[in-house]
């Protein structure tokens, strides 16, 4: 007999981008990355992944974050500095069931 698997959710924050958004990423890079910064350490081991997508294809996310709540992802992303000045067009949060092996 085999055991059910025992899945652990995850929650991943996928971005997409504006029209101009990949080429606005070094000017509000800095401000990303200290809200990023600002965010672990006040809510230690909810945000797990974070980065963008080697090879950009449109229509698809430009990049991703991994979150152990659906409440810290969508906590995390109207504050961004890439939402907030428009980098990234649009987000969603979308549950992922891991393998614990």
């Amino acid at each position: 007999m085999t055991a059910e698997p025992q899945w652990v959710e995850r929650f991943v924050l996928f971005y997409f981008s504006g029209p101009d958004g990949r080429s606005r990423v070094p000017e509000v890079f800095p401000r990303h990355h200290a809200y990023t910064m600002d965010f672990m350490a006040k809510r230690p081991g909810e945000l797990l992944l974070t980065g963008p997508l080697a090879e950009p294809v449109d229509g698809q996310p430009g990049a991703m974050n991994v979150f152990t709540n659906r409440a810290a992802a969508e906590e995390f992303a109207p504050a961004d500095p890439f939402v907030v000045e428009g980098v990234v067009q649009s987000w969603s949060v979308r549950t992922w069931l891991t393998s614990p092996v």
